[in-house]
């Protein structure tokens, strides 16, 4: 096995090749079952998933990779991937597992893996049980006597929703309010608008009839387009996208327009902040957030802290200092307050909240400062490092010195798939274009 196993994200791939196929699943189950198997008391792991076809797959497999080195397992069926956080944690679970892709289509699937903590696994775990994957696998299988058991969770919904609920100020309803939903036909469909309903809202749903292709499609945060429709036309106060795991969210407000993770960030960090419940002075974000919220935050008397790409990067950073608001622009809003990962629904009652409080339309609070130009385009590429390339390396420190002191330039090769990501910014619109084009020309020419 040369290949590497883990990402940025845990293990994630297309289904039924490598590393996302049974054998690879089986495997890591009894690997990161043996490595959290500690003392003589019968261990669990508790294991959700979105609504992916491969989904029966991955669980079946992980299942019998878990029961046969002695974890008892408790299948929590579809249920956001925060939600296994938190109940890895409330059910006193040695592992905790997310089968999910993310924002990914269908075809892809992935397997998150949470500690007892609830958060992920750290780089050093996740080497660990790569070597044993690699190891002679059959010498960590239990007695007979030691086989774990299975069996499925009817509650954990319900657990997640009121968990979700007590994220907000008591007696916080939004019975005045007429929300939009996506869930993009993912493992939010049933708990979101739920929620919502139990919180007294008029709750208008798309994105909630899963068949297990169509995940993401033409929906969700990576594809707000019908939600920012459905507002329009059904003069909703707000409307809220969520992707297929529900870890992360973005916003629609009253008039259609898009409302990006930076945004929401300052929502919250200034009304916590207003509050005395911001900690660290500042949020923890990472290198694409636009430039226009560092400078938002500065007027505040705050700071911005930016990692690497990867809601891990940010949680990590935000465990060491003592954050408790972080995330990144996609919508991927990290509250460790209420939750150990990204938490859409989570995220986006706290807008709710501070709508519901300061009486104004969601356009108006969630344009808390004016983003300065920036682009964002994605090269595919087959095989190779692009990024090594000499006329590469040259058109990126051309487009650095083109935009000095009044701009940034971010490239990087995304975490989950084949793509380089070229992202500038910079207060002239046309040269932040300019150098963007060329860059990715420069790629696709390579």
């Amino acid at each position: 096995m040369s290949k590497k196993l883990f990402g940025t994200d845990g293990v994630r791939g297309q289904a039924n090749q490598y590393p996302m196929t049974s054998e690879i699943a089986l495997k890591l189950g009894m690997a990161a079952g043996k490595m959290f198997t500690n003392g003589s008391h019968r261990h669990r792991v508790v294991i959700g998933k979105d609504t992916r076809l491969s989904g029966y797959m991955i669980e079946s497999a992980l299942i019998s990779g878990f029961t046969s080195v002695g974890m008892d397992v408790f299948q929590l069926g579809p249920v956001p991937t925060p939600g296994v956080a938190m109940l890895t944690r409330s059910m006193r679970a040695d592992l905790g597992v997310m089968i999910s892709a993310s924002h990914n289509s269908f075809a892809d699937n992935g397997i998150k893996i949470f500690g007892p903590d609830g958060y992920k696994l750290c780089d050093a775990q996740e080497a660990e049980i790569t070597e044993m994957i690699e190891g002679d696998i059959s010498s960590l299988l239990a007695e007979p006597r030691q086989i774990g058991r299975a069996k499925r969770i009817e509650s954990s919904r319900d657990r997640y929703i009121e968990a979700a609920k007590r994220s907000l100020p008591r007696n916080m309803r939004f019975e005045n309010l007429r929300i939009v939903i996506d869930c993009a036909h993912g493992a939010a469909y049933k708990v979101a608008p739920l929620a919502l309903w139990e919180l007294g809202a008029e709750v208008i749903t798309i994105g909630v009839d899963p068949n297990g292709t169509n995940i993401n499609e033409g929906c969700g945060s990576t594809s707000p387009e019908a939600l920012c429709e459905k507002v329009k036309e059904m003069r909703a106060d707000i409307g809220i996208a969520l992707d297929g795991d529900a870890d992360r969210v973005v916003i629609v407000d009253e008039k259609g327009q898009l409302v990006d993770g930076d945004q929401l960030m300052a929502v919250i960090a200034k009304s916590w902040n207003d509050q005395g419940k911001l900690q660290a002075g500042g949020v923890v974000a990472t290198v694409m957030s636009n430039l226009g919220f560092e400078r938002f935050l500065e007027n505040e008397k705050l700071k911005l802290i930016r990692t690497p790409v990867g809601d891990r990067y940010v949680v990590e950073h935000m465990r060491q200092h003592g954050f408790n608001v972080g995330g990144e622009q996609s919508g991927h809003i990290v509250l460790t307050d209420f939750s150990t990962t990204g938490d859409g629904l989570v995220s986006a009652l706290q807008i709710l909240a501070v709508v519901v409080s300061s009486g104004k339309p969601v356009s108006e609070v969630c344009s808390q400062f004016e983003p300065i130009p920036q682009l964002l385009q994605n090269v595919r590429f087959s095989s190779g490092t692009p990024l090594e390339e000499v006329s590469v390396i040259e058109a990126i420190k051309e487009g650095e010195s083109r935009l000095g002191q009044k701009g940034r330039l971010v490239i990087r090769p995304s975490g989950t798939e084949p793509l380089i990501r070229v992202m500038a910014e910079g207060d002239d619109k046309g040269l932040v274009e300019d150098v963007v084009t060329d860059i990715v020309g420069v790629l696709k020419a390579v």
